[in-house]
Order: C-alpha cells, then sequence, then structure tokens
C-alpha cells in the first residue's frame, strides 16, 4: 500500500509545480523533497506521471520553478556525492534525483533558450541554496556551473563504495574525507584491460550504476537537439567536461566501461532458457555502458578541442587529444588487453548467429550496432589494435558476423545505417594487405545465412553476400554499390582460389553493370564496371595459378566483355539503350536464378515490419571522398597517387551538366547534408525520369571508355578460347572438370601485358564521414532507450524519426 501512497504524493507533488504560477522559494524543502526524499517510484514510473505536456508547460508558464527543481535535483546529487551516501535513504534520493533529472533534461534542451541554463551559474539565491560547503570555498569553485557540478558528482556516485562499488571495508566510509580521498583505480567494475581482479557481482550495484548512466547519456545528447552540421568546432560541451582532467575518475570510469563491455557473456553458464528465468541486470548496465563510450570516444581525430584562449592553440595541437577517453583508447598496447577486447567483442557480435537445437534457448543480445561503432572507434584511434586484429585469423570472428548482419539486413530499409556501418568497417580493413590474405582461410562455419551453399574460403562468403546484397537489397543501398566493390577490389590482389559460386557472381554482376542502358542511365555507372574489371585484372594478373575456376567463368562469359569493348557511343544507340530502361527497370536483380540451396536454418531477409520506426540519416560521401588511393610497391609498402592520376577512373572530374546526380552520389556532402528521405527522393528522381535530367552525349561515353582496361582479360581470351575450344573438340569433351583440370595447370607467363601496379584505396576520415557516424549514433540509442523513452515525442533536430 505504501507505493501507491508514494506514487499518488509524488503525483500530487507534480501538479502542484505544474498549477503554482508564483515561484517557490528554493528555501522551501518541505515543498522541494516531495520529488525524491520519501518516494520509491520506479523509472517508469517518474516517466508516466511526470508527462511531457506538464514539463512544457513548466517550462513555458512559471521557468524559475523548473530551473529551481533542476538546481534542488543537483544539489541533492553533490551532497550525496561529498558525504558517500551512508543510508538507504540517501541512496533512494540519488536514484529519485537521476529519474526525475534524466525526465526533465530532453525538454530542456530541445528549448533554445534554455540551452544554456545548466551552464550558467545560480546567482544569488542558488548560492545560499547550495548549502554552507560553498560559502567557505573560494568564489571560482562556488561559481561553477550547474551542468559541470552535475557531472563531477555523478562521476563520484560511480564509485561509491557499497552503492555502486564493492566496498573494501568492514565499516562503511563515513567522513566526507573517505569520498574525496578515495582511489576509484582500485573500485574498476571489471576485471580486464590494466587492470586483474574481478569484483564480486552484485546485482543492486549494476542497477545502481545503469541508473547514473542513463542520466549521463540523457546530458550527452544534447548532440540530438542541434541540426546536422559539417562544422567539427562545435564539440558537445559535456563529454568536453566529463573526458577532461577536472573528471578526476576519468581513467578508471574509462576502464569500467570498457571492461564491462568486453567481459559480458550473455550465454553465462549455458544453461539453456536461462534468460526466461530470471532477469540479468548485467545486460542493462552493458547497453548502457557501451552507448556511454560510443558517444565519449565521438571525436574527430586530428581535431583539437575548442581552446579557452587563442593564445593556447600552438600548446594544444602539440599535446594530442584533450578528450581523455579517447587518449586511454588509443595508448592501449599491450597484446594481452588487445586479446580480452577483441575476443569481448567477437563474442558479443557472434551472439546473434548462434544455433541451438532448443529454439529461442540461449539469449540474443540486441546491442550490435553499438558494438559496431566501438569496434570502428577502436581501429580507428588505436592503429596497433588494428593491425594486432589482422595479425591472425582472429579478424574473421568479426568478419563473419559482421557479413551476417549484412545479408540478414538487406532487405529492411529502417537497418540502412547498420548495412552502413558495416560496410565502412569492412573498407577499412579492406585497405590493410593483411585482411586480404586473411580471407583465403577456408570458410566451414555452419552460419545461418541466406546464401548459396559453397564449399570455398571466406573470401567466396564475402563475394557472395555482397552480390546478394546488390541484386536482392533494397533501391536505397545504391550508394553503397561503389563501397562493395571497391573492399572487393581492395583484397583482389590476394585470393588464392575463388570457388565457381563466387566467380559466377562475379560475372553476373558485371554483365548486368555493363548492359547499355545501365551504362548510359547515370553519370557515375560505368564505375561500378570499371571496379570489377580492375578486380578481375588484380586476380589474373597476381593470382592466376589458383583462379581457374574465374578464368573459366570469364572464359564462358566472353560475350560481355566483347561487348563492352565494342560499346556504342553514337546518339542514336545511346537513346535506344535508354528506351530499353523503361521496359526493364530492374533488370540487376535476380536475373540469374541459378540459386538453388540456401545454408542450413536461415531465413530469408524480411523488410521491416509496418509501423517499425526508423532514424534518418545524412548522406554518405562518395566513394572519392571516403578513400585515398595508394599504391602497393614491390616491397609492400604504400604509396599516395594523387587524385588526377588513376587511370582506372578518369571521370572523378565529372563533366560539365551533372550537378543534380553529383550531389546523389554524395559528392557535396561537406557543404550541403540531405536527410535520408531527401536522397530517396533525389535517388528517386534521379531513376525514375533520368532521360529528362540526364543527357549522355557521344563524347562522355568515349571519354572513358577509351581507358576501360581490357587489354588484360582481351589477351587472356586471346591464348586461352582456341586452346579451351581444340580440346572440346579433340575429345568431344563436355565435362567442366576436364577443361578446368587443363585451366590449372597452364600459364600465362610472358603472354600477358606486364602486371600494372596494385592499387588500394584506403579509408580517409573527413568532415562528411564525422557528420554521417553522429547521426546514426545518436540515432541507434534514440531507438534503442525505448524502455523508459527518454527522447520519445522531443523536438529532436539532429535526425528525423520516421514510420516505416
Amino acid at each position: 500500500m505504501g507505493n501507491t501512497d508514494s506514487k499518488l504524493n509524488f503525483r500530487k507533488a507534480v501538479i502542484q509545480l505544474t498549477t503554482k504560477t508564483q515561484p517557490v522559494e528554493a528555501t522551501d524543502d518541505a515543498f522541494w523533497d516531495q520529488f525524491w526524499a520519501d518516494t520509491t517510484t520506479t523509472v517508469q514510473d517518474v516517466f508516466a506521471l511526470v508527462p511531457a505536456a506538464e514539463i512544457r508547460a513548466v517550462r513555458e508558464e512559471s521557468p524559475s520553478n523548473l530551473a529551481t527543481l533542476c538546481y534542488k535535483a543537483v544539489e541533492k546529487l553533490v551532497q550525496s556525492a561529498e558525504s558517500g551516501c551512508p543510508t538507504e535513504k540517501e541512496k533512494q534520493t540519488v536514484l529519485n534525483c537521476t529519474r526525475m533529472l534524466a525526465r526533465i533534461l530532453p525538454y530542456i534542451f530541445e528549448d533554445q533558450d534554455w540551452r544554456g541554463f545548466f551552464w550558467s551559474t545560480i546567482p544569488g539565491a542558488g548560492r545560499a541554496g547550495m548549502g554552507d560547503m560553498e560559502e567557505e570555498e573560494d568564489d571560482d569553485e562556488g561559481a561553477r556551473p550547474l551542468a559541470e557540478s552535475l557531472l563531477l558528482a555523478l562521476a563520484d556516485l560511480l564509485f561509491c563504495p557499497d552503492f555502486t562499488v564493492h566496498s573494501h571495508k568492514r565499516g562503511r566510509p563515513d567522513s566526507v574525507e573517505d569520498m574525496q580521498s578515495l582511489d576509484s583505480c582500485e573500485y574498476i567494475w571489471e576485471a580486464g584491460v590494466g587492470f586483474a581482479q574481478s569484483p564480486p557481482l552484485n546485482y543492486i550495484h549494476d542497477l545502481n550504476r545503469t541508473e547514473l548512466l542513463r542520466l549521463l547519456l540523457t546530458c550527452f545528447s544534447e548532440a540530438m537537439y542541434l541540426p546536422p552540421t559539417s562544422d567539427n568546432s562545435l564539440l558537445n560541451p559535456w563529454v568536453t567536461f566529463f573526458c577532461s582532467t577536472e573528471n578526476r575518475h576519468a581513467l578508471p570510469l574509462f576502464t569500467s566501461l570498457l571492461n564491462v563491455v568486453c567481459a559480458y557473456d550473455p550465454v553465462g553458464y549455458g544453461i539453456p532458457y536461462n534468460h526466461l528465468l530470471f532477469s540479468d541486470y548485467r545486460e542493462q548496465l552493458v547497453e548502457q555502458a557501451v552507448q556511454i563510450l560510443i558517444v565519449t570516444l565521438e571525436h574527430e581525430g586530428a581535431q583539437p578541442y575548442r581552446p579557452p584562449s587563442p593564445s593556447s592553440m600552438e600548446d594544444q595541437d602539440s599535446s594530442g587529444p584533450h578528450n581523455l577517453f579517447v587518449n586511454y583508447l588509443s595508448r592501449i598496447h599491450r597484446e594481452e588487453d588487445y586479446d580480452f577486447v577483441l575476443k569481448g567483442l567477437a563474442r558479443l557480435l557472434t551472439n546473434p548467429l548462434t544455433q541451438t537445437y532448443l529454439p529461442n534457448s540461449t539469449k540474443k543480445i540486441q546491442f550490435h550496432q553499438e558494438l559496431l561503432v566501438l569496434f570502428w572507434k577502436l581501429c580507428d584511434f588505436n592503429k596497433k589494435f588494428l593491425f594486432f586484429v589482422l595479425k591472425s585469423s582472429d579478424v574473421l570472428d568479426i568478419l563473419v558476423p559482421i557479413l551476417y548482419y549484412l545479408n540478414d539486413a538487406r532487405a529492411d530499409q529502417s537497418r540502412v545505417g547498420l548495412m552502413h556501418i558495416g560496410v565502412f568497417i569492412l573498407l577499412l580493413l579492406s585497405g590493410e594487405r593483411n585482411f586480404g590474405v586473411r580471407l583465403n582461410k577456408p570458410f566451414s562455419l555452419h552460419v545461418p545465412m541466406d546464401v548459396p551453399v559453397f564449399t570455398g574460403t571466406h573470401a567466396d562468403l564475402l563475394i557472395v553476400v555482397f552480390h546478394k546484397i546488390i541484386t536482392s537489397g533494397h533501391q536505397r543501398l545504391q550508394p553503397l554499390y561503389d563501397c562493395l566493390l571497391t573492399i572487393v577490389v581492395n583484397v583482389s590482389p590476394y585470393l588464392k582460389s575463388l570457388s565457381m559460386v563466387a566467380a559466377n557472381k562475379l560475372l553476373h554482376l558485371l554483365e548486368a553493370f555493363s548492359t547499355n542502358w545501365f551504362l548510359f542511365s547515370a553519370p557515375q555507372n560505368h564505375h561500378l564496371v570499371f571496379f570489377l574489371l580492375e578486380a578481375f585484372n588484380n586476380i589474373i594478373q597476381y593470382q592466376f595459378d589458383g583462379n581457374c575456376n574465374l578464368v573459366y567463368a570469364i572464359i564462358r562469359k566472353r560475350n560481355v566483355f566483347h561487348q563492352l569493348a565494342n560499346l556504342p557511343s553514337d546518339p542514336a544507340s545511346i537513346q535506344k539503350a535508354l528506351q530499353k530502361k523503361k521496359k526493364s527497370p530492374d533488370a540487376i536483380s535476380r536475373t540469374s536464378s541459378q540459386e538453388t540451396v540456401s545454408m542450413e536454418g536461415s531465413r530469408p531477409a524480411v523488410p521491416a515490419e509496418p509501423g517499425t520506426l526508423k532514424a534518418s540519416l545524412v548522406a554518405m560521401p562518395g566513394i572519392d571522398k571516403l578513400t585515398e588511393t595508394s599504391q602497393v610497391s614491390e616491397d609492400g609498402t604504400m604509396i599516395a597517387v594523387p587524385q588526377t592520376e588513376m587511370p582506372q577512373t578518369p571521370e572523378h572530374s565529372c563533366p560539365a551538366g551533372t550537378s543534380d546526380t553529383e550531389s546523389i552520389s554524395g559528392r557535396d556532402t561537406e557543404d550541403v547534408f540531405y536527410t535520408e528521405a531527401e536522397m530517396a527522393r533525389r535517388r528517386l528522381s534521379s531513376t525514375s525520369s533520368t532521360i529528362s535530367h540526364w543527357n549522355p552525349k557521344p563524347d562522355w561515353v568515349l571519354s572513358w571508355k577509351s581507358k576501360l582496361p581490357l587489354q588484360t582479360i582481351m589477351r587472356l581470351l586471346q591464348v586461352l578460347v582456341p586452346q579451351v575450344e581444340k580440346i572440346c573438340i579433340d575429345k568431344g569433351l563436355t565435362d567442366e572438370s576436364e577443361i578446368l583440370k587443363f585451366l590449372q595447370h597452364g600459364t600465362l607467363v610472358g603472354l600477358l601485358p606486364v602486371p600494372h601496379p596494385i592499387l588500394i584505396r584506403k579509408y580517409q576520415a573527413n568532415a562528411g564521414t564525422a557528420m554521417w557516424f553522429r547521426t546514426y549514433m545518436w540515432g541507434v540509442i534514440y531507438l534503442r532507450n525505448v524502455d523508459p523513452p527518454i527522447w520519445y515525442d522531443t523536438d529532436v533536430r539532429l535526425f528525423e524519426i520516421q514510420r516505416m
């Protein structure tokens, strides 16, 4: 009964707050304590009992009451952080204040006039209200902005013995000195990076940490209420302060968050259905921890933080990142730490793929998107970690789940962001030679994927999945085709033996992309043919011996190459091809229906359920902005190639008159950001009424047709086709295996043109991708925090929330 009473009293207090037109004095503790002192409400209760309309009403009609409420809640947290929450009552007060602030903050951020409120100091009454503790201190300390007081209190509370960490003492810390002199490095939450002891599990501590982290994430979410901009100097002041040297707990907190995530094992003791029998409080904590990590690590490596004064600019550049979380992440260097992090992330990413004989018997985690962003940050900020990942075949434990997610999400428009992050990671990895080499490891796992069964390597899996995405993914994935094929080109010089299934898939893509109407219907489409021809050339020149399947597939489909070489460029042929396009709008999809058996346990990718919410994304930069080209010299080192010297894609300098489509490929996203909806509209208009928008001219066709890299393949066909035909006639052969055996033992040494240098397009960060990551990450966090719905129905401006 008591619980009902406390809810009733709490609701009465909320109503009083909204109906009082006169400001309530900050000193009226009897009134303010109703919100946190005697109540035992859950966070869900607070969200239900404090409706959005009432928060907005207080904000508009009695702003001083809202200001005092925030100020008093922060004051309580500061006092509790100093005292160390010795009583149960104080712990309950901390949780209630935390829930109240998490409920109110989004409504403060959504109003431009209020946004600076937490960064102001409370004048006059505020000083007295903070109690005597600040009177004794010097003026500077007393004048801390409210935001800083709140963040420092939360950091202290996250290492509060018997509240969020296991106490090392028999008694309780009862003097103020205890909290101030406490060495939080001894209280790191979990063993792992830089910490060896695993403290005993305590679900109450996990719950309390989760509540505090939720409020911290809400503080950081001010970023959601600012429109997207490519101005990197606009940093999140909450994150900047929290990750600065002002926060004495920065190192133990970063370590605790990282270790809690990487040590988590959702399967636990492996008891079937264990997740249905009891709640896993650690999972909620891990979710909040990984979200806090990716938000605090959102920092452009090259960008220095805003200096307090222009004079200190020089010092700042030299001292590296001022964000301590980025700093600590970039300085992890022990092999055993890398191993712990990589194995932990691989275990969690692989979790949704695990199959058991008992349906739904193991727990499936849902936070794989956040894990992918964290993996991305690790590789981006810690190059030694990236090299560690690629040093062994452990990288395949990350690759397989990424391919699984890409294949699974290809039909679901609400997961287009997941498709992008997965492809970004593979693009980053493919820029390193070791990744291509690792792909030659045989693929023998039993993963339930809706792709054709094949016997081969991880490279085959990659190609088969990419083919599936291009031929049966939804329209909105078209901007990713460049990226997918760039990855194939980057790894192609190292692929020792493609399977027949993968070889046929690559040739099917070439066949689809080299049809006349497709080549002529948009100014960028021929790039795709250049990428595929470059991949074939790399394999023939550098890995001919093991790739008889691909050579055989090229011989079988030789007419595709002859048609490309003889591509018509006169106006009549161009118009005729474009007329064909009207009749066959979707020629790429499913033109080769030789796929029969899919992998065991697989289910086809399904579109999003109607009513699914999705967050819009800004446009992704085009592949020329995403990558820089490097040439691999004979000793394996990379030499950067200037953009203008790229013979294989001369069309980076786009012809005049293509401005409308240029923006579609994201060429000008450094200055202009389109929402996804806008991009989709532009893309649809470009495909449905291409003929009116885009008028290909003969000289345009000739400009790139003359540069098609066909010499190597034409020479191969010239030498091998007569030999293969002769064998078939002489031996009356119809059997593929005999021809393959002949090709396997054949050689083209001395017959092919001089091998061209290997060109690798390495991912390079830029303002466009930084902005893309920010919108994607916050969109994921918005949609994943539904219980309680922290930001639901507030006026978010970084992205749009749309219903499918």
